[in-house]
């Protein structure tokens, strides 16, 4: 694997292992309120083929709750 998409996967990771963490009945929300954003602004690009050429992720169908 090369060391984006490594890099990539592993936040990812991390980032869903928090989330998991976050459902637990006595999960530390500071603990989550911090990491969260950290974690979060650590993620790299994805690595080149992650999304089909062309694609933009600020384009598409508008959702419930979007623009208020």
């Amino acid at each position: 694997m090369c060391p984006d998409c490594e890099d990539f996967t592993r936040t990812v990771v991390m980032l869903g292992d928090l989330a998991l963490y976050a459902d637990r009945i006595g999960a530390d929300q500071d603990f989550i309120d911090t990491v969260g954003p950290c974690l979060a602004a650590s993620l790299p690009e994805p690595p080149t083929g992650t999304f089909p050429p062309g694609y933009d992720p600020n384009e598409g169908p508008e959702y419930p709750g979007e623009g208020w």
